[in-house]
């Protein structure tokens, strides 16, 4: 079969009224790869779930016709998963959109990287084959630093003395609601998990970078990193 053909391509559901958001959506879902279908408004979006089957939506909180998760309301059996993504950081409209049936809520402005995260997490669930990432990914690390196994075990060695501190310094943005000390940090993080394999770490960044200041998304960092400081970081520990 034709790895591009219409039966294997995935098909999401990207609802956005802002011209210049619904392009960069668009554009960063299609890189996935995925074919992407635009709808600029509630009703639009209502006739193409009607026309035709898709994977997983996107959609924006507030549009023209009215709010985002009007779009659950009438979807009776269908499971597909759905993600509201809003410029909102109030804790109220998140838990809103999350009552009303979106799996998650991402924060814009948005990154490729974790848009394309939180889709794949949601689409490996809805398959049901939600496995995480292995704790030290050693032939990531290899590839990154070059095949060299003696520079990928001190570069673990440096980045275990540093976790502890990097881990205080997201706790304290966390404790005051400080969604750009938080970013920072954890673009620093997301770097050297990349250089090191620590791959589980890395997801767990990803969700951050998407949903800084949820609750249960921070639960898994602190899982992830405790994990990582229990253990030796040698390669074959995974």
């Amino acid at each position: 079969m034709n790895p591009h053909s219409d039966e294997t391509w995935l098909r999401l559901l990207v609802v956005e009224d802002d011209p210049v958001s619904a392009a960069f959506l668009r554009d960063a879902v299609a890189a996935l790869p995925a074919r992407v279908h635009v709808a600029g408004s509630l009703a639009e979006a209502r006739r193409a779930i009607d026309a035709m089957p898709f994977d997983l939506w996107l959609v924006d909180a507030h549009l023209p016709d009215g709010p985002g998760d009007t779009l659950l309301d009438a979807r009776g059996s269908d499971t597909t998963p759905a993600l509201a993504h809003t410029a909102a950081t109030e804790t109220a409209v998140r838990d809103r959109l999350l009552g009303a049936g979106f799996r998650e809520v991402l924060c814009k402005p948005l990154g490729v990287v974790a848009l394309h995260a939180a889709i794949r997490r949601h689409l490996r669930a809805a398959a049901g084959n939600d496995t995480a990432p292995p704790p030290w990914d050693d032939a990531a690390a290899l590839l990154a630093l070059g095949g060299d196994a003696g520079h990928v075990g001190v570069l673990r060695g440096l980045f275990l003395q540093e976790l502890p501190y990097q881990r205080a310094r997201l706790r304290a943005a966390a404790s005051h609601d400080d969604e750009a000390g938080m970013r920072a940090e954890l673009h620093r993080l997301a770097a050297s998990c990349g250089f090191v394999g620590a791959a589980r770490l890395a997801s767990s960044v990803r969700e951050l970078q998407a949903s800084p200041l949820q609750p249960d998304v921070l639960q898994r960092f602190e899982d992830a990193a405790d994990e990582l400081m229990g253990g030796s970081g040698e390669m074959g520990s995974a």
